[in-house]
């Protein structure tokens, strides 16, 4: 546990309405009350535009969140944090800068999130190398992942992943925790084996860093993206991007303005510079200083680091552990806790459950969550109490 005890419920951070119980935020989450009057004081300013002061404006905002963001993985160089879009994004400015050759692998997981895909497979594609997608095992006869009672999922889906990367592989491009269930996977683990056999790796961070502590000095990524809008609970169309030095003379997706040396000066911007900012300011998307939703991002990421991830972490797995050991009897089984996330995790329904009626119910109840596969998956946060639990509870009841 960090400095300041165990973490108490912060519902009336937030806006969400009694009756909505919300166990969702690996879909989307919520802006807190303070992201949210962030967002209006922006519009505001907007409205009037003199109240944006060049140049200092255009990089203020910008300049804070790339220091949240770097204290949220661990790192002391935020010039090393890149403001993007989208995690495709950030995999597509990976992808541009790595050397691929025919008969290498890329490795990434089993159902991974497309936007952690596809730039690989047209490389892959494109040099005549092998995507590979290690899975969990599967229980006989039944077609679905884990063994009765799931356990040993997590750990044998790490081992085929480590066993996945060899003398061959480029690159890997895996999740802290799968989107689907929250199958954990040892980063630590992953990254000493990419160092040995010469791979890039890349994290994307998008259903774990805010919730779930990351430390960039023990996974040793050389990329590490996040989406900002699950559990960095910020706006969507915004992402952050940790690029380490492999990437420091990288050629970027976009040749920004702002992006390069001098740039400040407005009076003599058509003074052309080739030189770029150091570290990772290259690889910003374009109009990067967002003066809408770079505040709601910096206001809700202010909270996370007040909050600290492992106490949000905890307070979930307090949250939900009674709640876990009970529906287990019903049938609905969850990976053991080692094994898997306490902020997402899938719970694997009993044998001729009806998924399209267990969601009617869910919503019956005010039951907000997410089917994933053949999975229930429910990602609580710090807004969820156990009113909430027991709504869940009443609908998962058979």
């Amino acid at each position: 546990m960090t400095e300041g005890g165990p973490l108490v419920c912060r519902r009336e951070a937030f806006g969400l309405p009694r009756e909505l119980h919300y166990f969702n935020c690996a879909y989307m989450g919520p802006l807190p009350r303070a992201a949210e009057a962030a967002g209006i004081e922006a519009i505001g300013r907007k409205v009037v535009p003199t109240r944006i002061k060049p140049p200092d404006d255009f990089w203020t905002t910008s300049d804070a969140v790339r220091r949240r963001f770097a204290r949220l993985i661990g790192v002391d160089e935020a010039q090393r944090v890149a403001i993007q879009p989208g995690v495709s994004y950030g995999v597509a400015c990976v992808a541009r800068n790595v050397r691929v050759e025919r008969g290498q692998n890329i490795v990434l997981t089993h159902q991974q999130f497309p936007g952690n895909v596809y730039a690989w497979r047209r490389l892959a594609a494109e040099a005549g190398a092998e995507v590979r997608m290690p899975g969990p095992p599967e229980a006989a006869g039944t077609g679905r992942p884990g063994g009765t009672a799931m356990e040993g999922r997590g750990g044998a889906w790490n081992e085929r992943l480590l066993e996945a990367i060899d003398a061959r592989t480029a690159v890997v491009s895996v999740p802290h925790v799968h989107w689907t269930d929250g199958t954990r996977f040892d980063l630590e683990a992953i990254g000493a084996r990419c160092r040995e056999v010469g791979a890039v790796l890349v994290v994307d961070g998008t259903q774990s860093i805010g919730a779930l502590p990351f430390r960039q000095e023990r996974v040793g990524a050389d990329a590490v993206i996040c989406a900002a809008y699950k559990w960095l609970l910020g706006p969507y169309s915004v992402s952050f991007a940790y690029f380490g030095p492999r990437f420091d003379d990288g050629v970027p997706l976009e040749e920004t303005w702002i992006a390069r040396k001098g740039s400040r000066d407005f009076q003599h911007l058509v003074h052309y510079q080739d030189e770029y900012e150091p570290g990772a300011v290259r690889y910003d998307v374009s109009e990067r200083s967002n003066f809408l939703l770079l505040p709601i991002a910096l206001a809700s990421m202010d909270l996370i680091l007040e909050w600290d991830p492992a106490r949000i972490q905890d307070y979930c797995r307090r949250l939900c552990a009674e709640l876990l050991d009970e529906v287990a009897e019903w049938g609905y089984l969850a990976a053991p806790p080692e094994e898997r996330a306490h902020h997402l995790f899938g719970l694997r329904v009993p044998e001729g459950v009806d998924l399209e009626a267990l969601a009617a119910r869910l919503g019956e109840h005010g039951v907000s969550a997410s089917l994933r596969g053949t999975a229930l998956r429910l990602s609580p946060n710090v807004y969820n109490d156990q009113e909430d639990v027991a709504a869940l509870r009443d609908a998962l009841r058979r």
